[in-house]
Protein backbone atom coordinates (compact mmCIF):
# COMPACT_ATOMS: atom_id res chain seq x y z
CA UNK A 1 0.00 0.00 0.00
CA UNK A 2 1.38 3.47 -0.84
CA UNK A 3 2.02 5.22 1.97
CA UNK A 4 0.36 8.99 2.38
CA UNK A 5 1.64 12.26 0.80
CA UNK A 6 4.40 10.22 -1.23
CA UNK A 7 5.84 13.13 -3.35
CA UNK A 8 9.00 11.23 -4.76
CA UNK A 9 9.56 7.86 -5.52
CA UNK A 10 13.39 6.51 -5.52
CA UNK A 11 13.28 3.92 -6.98
CA UNK A 12 17.39 2.35 -6.88
CA UNK A 13 19.04 -0.49 -5.65
CA UNK A 14 22.28 0.83 -5.01
CA UNK A 15 22.10 1.91 -1.15
CA UNK A 16 25.46 4.31 -2.19
CA UNK A 17 22.58 5.98 -4.78
CA UNK A 18 20.14 5.80 -3.17
CA UNK A 19 21.41 7.37 -0.17
CA UNK A 20 23.57 10.38 -2.13
CA UNK A 21 19.75 10.85 -3.54
CA UNK A 22 18.52 11.48 -0.27
CA UNK A 23 21.11 13.58 0.94
CA UNK A 24 20.91 16.02 -1.96
CA UNK A 25 16.92 15.90 -1.76
CA UNK A 26 17.47 17.08 2.46
CA UNK A 27 19.52 19.35 1.63
CA UNK A 28 17.07 21.66 -0.24
CA UNK A 29 14.18 20.35 2.44
CA UNK A 30 12.74 17.99 -0.41
CA UNK A 31 13.35 14.74 1.55
CA UNK A 32 10.26 14.69 3.86
CA UNK A 33 7.81 12.85 1.70
CA UNK A 34 10.20 10.59 -0.71
CA UNK A 35 9.21 6.71 -0.91
CA UNK A 36 12.42 4.40 -1.35
CA UNK A 37 12.18 1.14 -3.85
CA UNK A 38 14.89 -0.60 -3.77
CA UNK A 39 13.42 -2.64 -6.59
CA UNK A 40 11.70 -2.69 -10.18
CA UNK A 41 9.15 -5.13 -8.33
CA UNK A 42 8.86 -3.05 -5.42
CA UNK A 43 8.24 -0.27 -7.56
CA UNK A 44 5.41 -2.19 -9.36
CA UNK A 45 3.79 -3.27 -5.97
CA UNK A 46 3.72 0.41 -4.93
CA UNK A 47 2.01 1.76 -7.67
CA UNK A 48 -0.49 -1.80 -8.19
CA UNK A 49 -1.42 -0.86 -4.48
CA UNK A 50 -1.41 2.92 -4.88
CA UNK A 51 -5.38 4.48 -3.97
CA UNK A 52 -4.13 7.87 -3.62
CA UNK A 53 -2.60 9.79 -5.77
CA UNK A 54 0.25 9.21 -7.40
CA UNK A 55 3.64 10.63 -6.94
CA UNK A 56 4.48 13.85 -8.24
CA UNK A 57 8.08 12.70 -9.36
CA UNK A 58 9.66 9.22 -9.63
CA UNK A 59 13.26 8.96 -9.72
CA UNK A 60 13.86 5.72 -11.54
CA UNK A 61 17.12 3.34 -11.80
CA UNK A 62 16.98 1.24 -15.47
CA UNK A 63 19.08 -1.14 -14.05
CA UNK A 64 17.66 -3.00 -11.72
CA UNK A 65 17.33 -6.50 -10.33
CA UNK A 66 13.59 -8.46 -10.43
CA UNK A 67 11.99 -6.17 -12.87
CA UNK A 68 14.33 -3.56 -14.92
CA UNK A 69 13.06 0.44 -15.06
CA UNK A 70 12.05 0.15 -18.57
CA UNK A 71 9.23 -2.61 -17.38
CA UNK A 72 8.23 -0.47 -14.60
CA UNK A 73 7.97 2.25 -17.26
CA UNK A 74 5.44 0.16 -19.51
CA UNK A 75 3.05 0.32 -16.09
CA UNK A 76 1.88 3.91 -17.02
CA UNK A 77 3.98 5.90 -19.04
CA UNK A 78 1.31 8.49 -19.85
CA UNK A 79 1.99 9.23 -15.88
CA UNK A 80 5.57 9.27 -16.33
CA UNK A 81 5.57 11.57 -19.08
CA UNK A 82 3.68 13.75 -17.09
CA UNK A 83 6.10 14.07 -14.28
CA UNK A 84 9.38 14.39 -16.40
CA UNK A 85 7.51 17.80 -18.06
CA UNK A 86 6.66 18.46 -14.73
CA UNK A 87 10.62 18.41 -13.45
CA UNK A 88 11.68 19.88 -17.23
CA UNK A 89 9.30 22.99 -15.91
CA UNK A 90 10.25 23.18 -12.56
CA UNK A 91 13.62 23.31 -13.88
CA UNK A 92 13.40 26.03 -16.52
CA UNK A 93 11.14 27.95 -14.58
CA UNK A 94 11.53 28.40 -11.00
CA UNK A 95 15.40 26.73 -10.48
CA UNK A 96 17.62 29.02 -9.15
CA UNK A 97 21.64 28.57 -8.91
CA UNK A 98 22.48 28.35 -5.30
CA UNK A 99 23.73 31.15 -3.09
Amino acid sequence: MQPRGVEILLVEDNASDAELTLRALKQRNLANQVHVCRDGAEAMDFFSGSTGPIPRVVLLDLKLPKVDGLEVLRLDFAAFARAVSDVGLYWLLLNQPPQ
